[in-house]
């Protein structure tokens, strides 16, 4: 037997700098989120006494890592080493090792170099572990290295293949670096896979086990939903996943369907939506508003509801956070069309008594209109409007 934590893309000292217009208690917590994501995975795997780690590339979000993300993660491998626990990592596109990288990292770690190497260790309840890997080296133009991983021909013990890479038929919009089929990595009689570089958590195959893990903490609205890693267990017969979640701030996509446009009702709508969210986590969302009335809302009274939200995140731990707020008109086409004519027309005098006559001159009409000598124009208008309105929704 033998259990481990398979996680991938930490990206630690990622900048978020499109994040700069945020509540400073939004952009701090956003800027913190991937190390309390690494945090909770290093309580799991010592709640969980797992063997050891791996981290499938792309630690650190570039190879300039900063003093900071450093210091922090050679503090929680120290932490997994006083409880015994062993941390395998290989770099990624993201992180490639350089010549000039000196860090020191306590010994139960192990950094894959930049050709295939095997590390060989042994699980708490005997059982042999062979882990099988290489990281990226220096700069873009990375060696498909595929060829060069051992071929399990010994059967005995547990093979694990690492690898930061991008599945052939993957549809991801992540670069594409070391590309594999599923062929090439079962050729290799391995127990596992444990890949990293696409930040969507999926499983390629069930038999043997092949599985991206997904990044930890998603940075963006296209990351969006739960962020994790896998929690894996078993034998040389199988090992089984469970994803664990560790994001400290998820993003997400929601519509909501509004009655009124005013801006009070509407600010107290998606008020009360947010309110309704809060139980869910700290979050960051693109909200998309669905108006199916005829009514417009004027851009300065949209903007001032969009402040006024952005206001009632100031200083909350438990924020909800609308990076994007937009207002669909399901009318839209109708709206557009009334506009046009009323633009093309309502002040054109010669064709307001031009159609006022003609409408007095015929006596299927006449009989139901006021006297020309009262009429207000103002109101006619306006029930001309409406009219025209019943006629477009049929």
């Amino acid at each position: 037997m033998v259990k481990f934590i398979h996680c991938a893309d930490l990206h630690l000292d990622s900048p978020f700098r499109s994040r700069n217009k945020m509540p400073h208690n939004i952009f701090e917590a956003l800027t913190e989120s991937t190390y309390k994501s690494v945090t909770k995975m290093i309580d799991t795997a010592i709640d969980e006494q797992v063997d050891f780690i791996i981290i499938a590339g792309d630690v650190f979000d570039r190879a300039n890592r900063t003093l900071k993300s450093e210091i922090f993660l050679k503090r929680a491998f120290e932490r997994l080493k006083d409880n015994g626990i062993f941390a395998y990592i290989i770099h990624g596109n993201h992180d490639p090792l350089t010549e000039g990288i000196k860090t020191s990292w306590p010994d139960n770690v192990s950094v894959f170099k930049e050709q295939v190497e095997t590390y060989q260790t042994v699980s708490s309840k005997g059982e042999n572990v062979y882990l099988h890997g290489f990281s990226y080296f220096m700069d873009d133009s990375y060696e498909n290295k595929l060829d060069d991983y051992p071929v399990n021909t010994m059967n005995q013990g547990i093979h694990i293949g690492i690898l930061h890479g991008t599945y052939s038929k993957s549809s991801h919009k992540q670069e594409r670096y070391t590309e594999f089929n599923l062929e090439t990595l079962n050729s290799k009689l391995y127990h596992y896979w444990a890949l990293g570089h696409i930040h969507v958590r999926e499983q390629l195959s069930d038999l043997p086990p092949i599985h991206y893990p997904g990044n930890i903490q998603g940075r963006h609205k296209n990351e969006y939903g739960e962020k994790g890693f896998l929690l894996v267990e078993g034998d040389d017969v199988y090992l089984n996943t469970k994803f664990i979640p560790s994001q400290d701030i998820i993003f997400a996509a929601y519509t909501l369907d509004v009655k009124e446009i005013n801006k009070q009702d509407l600010y107290q709508a998606v008020a009360e939506f947010k309110n309704r969210l809060r139980e869910q986590g700290r979050l960051i969302i693109q909200l998309e508003l669905y108006y199916e009335g005829e009514d417009e809302m004027t851009e300065s009274d949209f903007n001032e509801v969009i402040e006024l939200l952005k206001e009632d995140e100031n200083g909350l731990k438990q924020f909800v956070w609308i990076d994007r707020l937009t207002l669909k008109y399901l009318n839209e086409d109708q709206i557009a069309l009334l506009n046009d004519i009323k633009a093309s027309y309502s002040g054109n005098e010669d064709i307001f008594k031009e159609s006022l006559n003609s409408m007095y001159m015929d006596p299927k009409l006449n009989r139901f209109l006021p006297d020309i000598q009262t009429l207000d124009k103002e109101e006619f208008l306006k029930e001309g409007e409406e009219r025209l309105k019943m006629l477009m929704r049929k």
